[in-house]
């Protein structure tokens, strides 16, 4: 199955699975901006979840959706290699203990980053998120100023260009909505 034109129609499926456990996955980095109207290109989906979540069930819901932890990027952050077994990389994540996990599946070419309470508590964030869809096509975005103070979070620990440009963006949006 060649990826879609939309990708998050490819994401809608995880995200139903997450949502119907319980978990209320949040968008947040590239795609939340996306989604917020920028034109920012970006190659993955960033879900912060809560670490309490990190369990063998979580995995096997994200594999049972055809993706698989990502063991290996290459400088380029291109997927190079996974694991195929969802019981060994429950294993593995319950020993490496992650504050982020890769999921790529290969169908699709979709890869999602599991953000585990982490830069921020998950539950402070998904109580200020939007939700923005219905039903079957629900996903919760990350509130702009929430989104504000990840990014810089992660600008401070990598001054890229690229997130120096989304804060530009959401201090846009900010100061248009006060």
């Amino acid at each position: 199955m060649a990826p879609s034109a939309d990708p998050l129609q490819d994401l809608f499926p995880l995200l139903n699975v997450l949502e119907e456990k319980g978990l209320q996955p949040v968008l947040v980095g590239g795609m939340a901006l996306v989604v917020l109207g920028s034109q920012r290109v970006t190659r993955d989906f960033d879900l912060l979840v809560s670490s309490s979540e990190l369990t063998a069930e979580l995995v096997d819901l994200v594999y049972g959706q055809g993706f698989e932890l990502v063991t290996k990027l290459n400088d380029a952050g291109e997927v190079v290699r996974t694991l195929d077994n969802p019981r060994v990389a429950a294993a593995r994540l319950k020993l490496d203990k992650p504050r982020s996990i890769f999921f790529y599946d290969r169908k699709t070419r979709l890869r999602v980053d599991l953000l585990l309470d982490f830069p921020l508590p998950t539950r402070e964030i998904a109580e200020r998120a939007a939700k923005v869809g219905k039903k079957r096509r629900l996903l919760r975005v990350a509130a702009p100023a929430d989104l504000l103070r990840l990014k810089e979070i992660a600008y401070a620990d990598r001054k890229s260009a690229a997130d120096a440009q989304d804060l530009e963006f959401l201090r846009r949006i900010l100061k248009a909505r006060s």
